[in-house]
């Protein structure tokens, strides 16, 4: 049996998703964010040292990372599923993709909130007018013209099928839904993006990403 070390609000919200698509038997372990500091609890650092989610035990194995995760399930129970057909330009495209949505697409989002939260406790509250002040103007000169960069290139991305690798869903895209969702829930997707709003509604719409909601619980990105 599969457990997913699920934090709530979290990443692991897509191997959920991924484990629903395919019809996969698993129990789920939830843990809640810190109210103060919405980091995940320590009670994490026991089945990671790096007490993170998504996590995932599968016996005596455990996987963290969700690339890793999801390229961990694939190789062992996926049957093909998922995944374009080795050394095609769809699997191509799948690697960087699976790669790009953390490596890539990731930081500067979460930069963006860091940032955001700057001038709120546990900032002294003298403090955190100049830190609003500096806050804003990062996001302003560098962190906005840098996420406003992403989403244009991942517009530009869906041209072809409307998906991320190849012509086809797969786990391409349960991968970088985090991303896109989250700059969605940040005000960086809007009309101007016309094929990131198809696809978002598109992945929302399938009936294995509203089993795992139901799964998973209350699934609200930070902002």
């Amino acid at each position: 049996m599969i457990t997913l070390h699920h934090l709530e609000n979290s990443r692991s919200q897509r191997i959920l998703w991924l484990l629903e698509e395919l019809q996969l038997p698993y129990r789920i372990q939830r843990y809640q964010r810190n109210a103060t500091t919405l980091l995940a609890p320590p009670e994490l650092k026991a089945v990671h040292p790096l007490g993170k989610s998504p996590v995932i035990s599968d016996g005596d194995i455990t996987v963290a990372e969700s690339g890793a995760i999801i390229e961990y399930l694939l190789a062992r129970y996926g049957n093909g599923q998922l995944q374009p057909p080795a050394d095609s330009a769809a699997a191509r495209q799948y690697r960087y993709w699976l790669h790009y949505a953390e490596g890539s697409a990731m930081p500067p989002l979460l930069m963006h909130l860091v940032f955001s939260r700057l001038s709120l406790p546990p900032m002294p509250w003298l403090l955190r007018p100049l830190a609003g002040a500096i806050a804003k103007g990062v996001q302003k000169s560098y962190l906005g013209p840098q996420i406003r960069q992403h989403m244009a290139f991942m517009e530009a991305a869906l041209a072809e099928s409307g998906w991320f690798a190849g012509d086809a869903f797969s786990a391409a895209d349960i991968q970088m839904s985090f991303p896109l969702e989250a700059a969605q829930a940040r005000g960086f997707i809007d009309a101007r993006q016309p094929r990131l709003l198809v696809w978002l509604q598109a992945i929302h719409a399938r009936p294995a990403y509203q089993r795992a909601l139901a799964q998973g619980g209350p699934y609200s990105l930070l902002r």
